[in-house]
């Protein structure tokens, strides 16, 4: 069993925002190198007992998501701040933070994400009512990636 794209996918996004500029994994069934150049990072991926064909794909984080277009003229996007595990509640089996509807405050906490077990409270930084929701509950976001949309009030 090699990697999948989804897990090297992973892999770059946790590494998105550290200091690396180098990783080299190596197991007993396959061989992963990345390697961050001006033009993004860049995979190196074998498997082992195999054919030890190596395909090399430049990988280009900003194309990695596809999000969806705004249908309603006036909406606002809340964005992740950074790269994380996204929650709409505060704990397992509470009410969510918000739901398509409710109004919010610039200081209102609409999620949190959570980061090497961290948990960072995300504001909705502007006042209005939640439009949409994009991202599902315990699912892993991209600095950048669309969380929700508000309508200003």
């Amino acid at each position: 069993m090699s990697l999948s794209h989804e897990d090297v996918q992973e892999i770059l996004r946790l590494l998105e925002d550290t200091d690396y500029e180098e990783l080299d994994l190596e197991t007993d069934r396959f061989t992963l190198r990345l390697k961050r150049g001006e033009a993004g990072w860049t995979q190196e991926q074998a498997t082992k007992g195999k054919s030890q064909q190596v395909n090399i794909t430049s990988i280009d984080s900003d194309n990695a998501i596809e999000e969806p277009q705004p249908i309603e003229e006036g909406l606002l996007d809340i964005r992740a701040p950074m790269v994380g595990t996204f929650y709409r509640s505060p704990k397992p089996g509470a009410d969510p933070f918000i739901e398509i509807g409710s109004a919010v405050q610039e200081d209102s906490v609409i999620a949190i994400i959570e980061v090497m077990k961290l948990m960072n409270s995300i504001p909705a930084g502007q006042n209005g009512e939640v439009a949409e929701i994009h991202a599902e509950d315990a699912q892993f976001v991209e600095k950048g990636q669309l969380l929700m949309r508000v309508r200003r009030s």
